[in-house]
């Protein structure tokens, strides 16, 4: 959980933490929900022990929810802890941007207080980080409004050490996530109750529907209800302000449509496979001013005893928040956090994307061409092994400086040689023949053969920048590197940082000459100073240029550019590199 510096256990975590907020949303009553958050702490978060202490009508707050020991749950489930004591918590220790740590150097004085504990005795920490039992780590839940719902606390994580920035974020956006489906679970209760005095009790009509409107109208998400059954299926016939505001459009326009005049195109398919009665779906919403915005739609059938459905009950809850903070946990794991260009594992993923395992020149026996076909269908799950890059991720979708787009045909080979996974294995070639292959030129002279140039970069006397003017000055530099390698390359291109002060820039359709060209043009934008806190400084690169061909790894052609890099790095004195 806490070694943030590997890519794969952020995204490992990502996962885990969008499945257990996923199950939020499942649980159908409030003490199912509440249950559901503090197992989800104990799987999906790491930690060893997690309860949720609601707050009550009267102010105080009880143990509601217990996870990670049993002896525990019974000892202090149903327990009741007073305002004053909690606020005093939430006031001491560190504030943890929204949580609430208290070390245990200074939670001693809490021992007496009235608030349900827990712990067992250990050993003082051996080194700072190290999480000691009697450490107390807390996050608040509110409501919308800002209203106190309830404290999340947990204790004992399972690496033993205090989280650090990546777990606490984590921690706080679950959080987060928690308190509004506490919200829902609320909600949702409270309209059952509406919806069964609607159907039981003719003689309160009147009282139900001032109280189901009350509901309707104050909800803190959208609330919709729509026509079912008929030519106008669909049509809102209702919306509350929450939804009006969400969606920047007036009561009165909004009963002209319905939601599948609102959708993204995009997601219309989603739409439409959303089930009438407890149907769940992630869309996006059109607003007024033409932007969309990412909602959870809920679907409940209100329901007529003698006529069968009326209509429909549409519950929109607001989770752009939450796919802008998805997209910007994926983002960091493949970028690098310094210059913010695509990290080792991108490189290698968007290299690897365009090479097949069989070289050109290698033609498929029968048996071989039909496993490989199937090894490329979709079914089979992650990136093909035709040139495809994974999770239909697009070479040709690009900004700036880290796109990609198609290389260009080889001589020889049509211009419309897509390879497609999955392709029809009873071809008498077999799919390899559909995939258009990345070649290398055979010499540095330039024959006209169009590839994929993989160029090299190490900076020449970068090490003693850091070593005189500090690290700040180091990164700087860096930064203003990655800069200048990407306003110099197409939008096509990749540059990339592989770690340290080396880069690889991937270009796409270029002869030898052209590299070569390139490879100029980059160490010229490099060398002119770089002006930092006022003091001028000047690094040299060092450029080498491979190629990438089917048949070849993306570490092998990594290895090869470097290795033609340091050839030459060492076919220039030392003077010369820093010159440029």
């Amino acid at each position: 959980m806490e070694t943030e510096s590997e890519p794969y256990v952020r995204l490992a975590t990502l996962r885990q933490l969008h499945q257990v907020v996923a199950e939020l949303n499942t649980a159908r009553s409030l003490a199912d929900t509440l249950q559901t958050v503090v197992d989800g702490i104990v799987r999906g978060l790491g930690y060893e022990l997690a309860c949720v202490n609601l707050v009550r009508p009267d102010g105080d707050l009880v143990v509601a929810a217990f996870a990670g020991d049993p002896a525990a749950e019974a000892l202090i489930t149903g327990r009741v802890g007073s305002r004053g004591a909690w606020e005093r918590r939430l006031t001491m220790g560190e504030d943890w941007d929204g949580l609430r740590f208290i070390p245990h150097t200074e939670g001693w004085v809490l021992m007496e207080d009235d608030v349900p504990q827990w712990h067992t005795d250990g050993p003082d920490p051996r080194f700072q980080d190290e999480w000691h039992p009697e450490d107390r780590l807390y996050a608040p839940m509110y409501a919308t409004g800002g209203e106190l719902l309830g404290v999340i606390s947990v204790d004992r994580p399972r690496n033993g050490r205090r989280p650090g920035a990546w777990g606490r974020e984590a921690l706080q956006m679950y959080a987060f996530q928690a308190a509004i489906a506490i919200s829902n679970a609320r909600l949702r209760a409270n309209m059952q109750r509406a919806l069964v005095r609607l159907e039981r009790e003719q003689q309160a009509l009147r009282a139900s529907e001032e109280s189901f409107r009350q509901a309707f109208e104050y909800a803190p998400s959208g609330m919709a209800i729509a026509e079912m059954g008929g030519d106008q299926h669909g049509r809102l016939l209702r919306t509350n302000d929450a939804l009006c505001r969400l969606l920047g459009r007036p009561a009165s326009v909004l009963r002209r449509y319905s939601f599948s005049d609102l959708v993204h195109p995009e997601d219309i398919g989603t739409l439409l496979r959303t089930s009438a009665e407890g149907g769940r779906a992630e869309l996006r919403l059109g607003r007024r001013d033409g932007t969309y915005v990412w909602v959870s739609l809920r679907n409940s059938v209100v329901a007529d005893a003698a006529d069968g459905p009326r209509f429909l009950l549409t519950h929109v809850e607001d989770i752009e928040e939450r796919k802008r903070h998805e997209l910007q946990l994926a983002h960091r794991a493949s970028h690098d956090s310094l210059t913010g260009l695509p990290n080792s594992a991108e490189l290698r993923s968007r290299l690897g994307a365009r090479l097949c395992r069989r070289p050109q020149s290698v033609r498929a026996s029968a048996v071989e061409a039909l496993d490989a076909a199937y090894e490329g269908r979709p079914e089979a799950g992650g990136a093909g092994e035709h040139g495809f890059p994974p999770d239909g991720q697009s070479h040709g979708q690009h900004h700036a400086y880290d796109g990609g787009y198609p290389a260009a045909p080889a001589a020889g080979q049509p211009a419309d040689a897509f390879d497609f996974p999955g392709a029809f294995p009873g071809s008498p070639d077999g799919p390899y023949d559909h995939h258009v292959h990345t070649v290398a030129p055979a010499t540095d002279v330039d024959d006209g053969t169009k590839g994929l140039a993989v160029l090299f970069c190490d900076l020449d006397g970068f090490k003693s920048i850091n070593d005189r003017f500090g690290h700040h000055t180091g990164d700087a530099v860096l930064i203003e590197v990655a800069r200048r390698l990407t306003t110099c390359v197409r939008d096509g291109d990749t540059v990339a940082r592989l770690g340290g002060d080396e880069f690889v820039v991937l270009a796409d359709g270029l002869g030898a000459a052209d590299a070569a060209d390139l490879a100029v043009r980059l160490r010229n934008a490099i060398i002119p100073p770089i002006r930092v806190d006022g003091r001028a400084v000047r690094v040299g690169a060092s450029f080498g240029i491979g190629w990438a061909s089917c048949g070849m790894s993306a570490d092998e052609v990594l290895r090869s550019a470097d290795q033609r890099m340091y050839i030459e790095k060492r076919s220039r004195s030392k003077a010369h590199r820093r010159a440029g």
